[in-house]
């Protein structure tokens, strides 16, 4: 059949320039149940302190993982107002890694921020960024949080830059209990298990040119210059739903890129409920956010029955038997 008329969009040209800066965040909440049931208010704190906190400009990429119809249907309202400029909707989840390889290939910028949704976003906090990315040596990647059970890999270049002239270093317990306690509130675990993790371990602070860093970075939150990220990539399809993360970690320290946290922190952890103190918080950043309900722990003699190994390997074999009934 012969063509009618011509496409109008033939000849024409668009303004259009991709920001220098992309911003990733990946989204994954396929239901509202269990670990879940909590997590949509996670996500519209993280993705909207993302974009009302980062000043810079930029573009924005969203890549949801088959996450639920309420969720899909608040992406397209962001979108249509204009808050994301690329929202990608998978048609099945097909991992974190599979989801990174695609995002972080599309995004047109040379330098990408990427974030999970479960991050909040102060003031600044890309500015802090790009300070360390754009004056410390061969980066890697920078992150907003220091997590000293991250000293434990991934710091072999960062740890012979320490040693070179013009580089001031501090070693020692350098981070405040509030913020370490930040992190175990937000991660499930108790005092007792973050001492024994991260026994033996210290930090490390540097100031080289003026700019104070702690050593290693998290692969939750990160900025890094596109061509390094996508070196760092595993070169052939990753087919795990969770995983792989800790790899990318190993091989950019491997490559010689020094992974850098931003001193003071740049950013707070949600974790899958906004509790009383991150409610606040968030609060006096002009969001508008309620605090969740969290049931107390167990204790005594049935705390104990529940942290047995053999009763946990149970109910992880059960908790994914019925996560692939119900993603089905």
């Amino acid at each position: 059949m012969p063509r009618i008329g011509m496409n109008p969009s033939r000849g024409q040209s668009t303004d259009y320039k991709p920001a220098k800066i992309s911003l990733v965040m990946l989204t994954y909440i396929p239901n509202d149940i269990g670990y879940f049931e909590k997590r949509f208010e996670v996500l519209r704190a993280s993705l909207e302190s993302y974009i009302q906190n980062t000043t810079v400009p930029h573009d924005l990429i969203v890549f949801d993982n088959n996450s639920s119809e309420k969720v899909v249907s608040y992406l397209k309202e962001m979108r249509d107002k204009g808050k994301i400029d690329y929202l990608i909707l998978s048609g099945r989840n097909i991992g974190k890694m599979g989801a990174l390889q695609i995002a972080f290939r599309a995004a047109p910028g040379e330098i990408i921020a990427y974030s999970d949704d479960d991050v909040f976003f102060l003031p600044g906090w890309l500015e802090r960024h790009l300070e360390v990315l754009e004056t410390y040596p061969k980066v890697g990647m920078v992150t907003g949080l220091y997590i000293r059970l991250h000293m434990k890999e991934g710091v072999g270049s960062v740890m012979k830059f320490a040693e070179e002239e013009g580089v001031e270093t501090r070693r020692g317990d350098l981070i405040s209990k509030d913020l370490q306690l930040h992190y175990i509130d937000n991660t499930g675990r108790t005092w007792e298990q973050y001492q024994k993790e991260t026994e033996g371990l210290e930090d490390l602070a540097l100031t080289y040119k003026g700019v104070s860093t702690l050593a290693s970075a998290g692969h939750y939150q990160f900025v890094a210059r596109k061509d390094v990220i996508l070196q760092a990539l595993p070169g052939v399809w990753q087919s795990q739903l969770m995983g792989k993360m800790r790899e990318l970690d190993l091989q950019i320290d491997l490559m010689g890129y020094l992974r850098l946290c931003t001193h003071p922190a740049t950013i707070r952890l949600l974790g899958n409920v906004i509790n009383p103190e991150m409610a606040e918080m968030i609060n006096q950043y002009g969001f508008s956010v309620e605090p969740s309900e969290v049931e107390s722990q167990p204790k005594s003699m049935k705390k104990r029955f529940m942290r047995l190994p053999i009763v946990k390997r149970a109910a992880y074999f059960l908790y994914n038997r019925l996560f692939k009934i119900i993603n089905a």
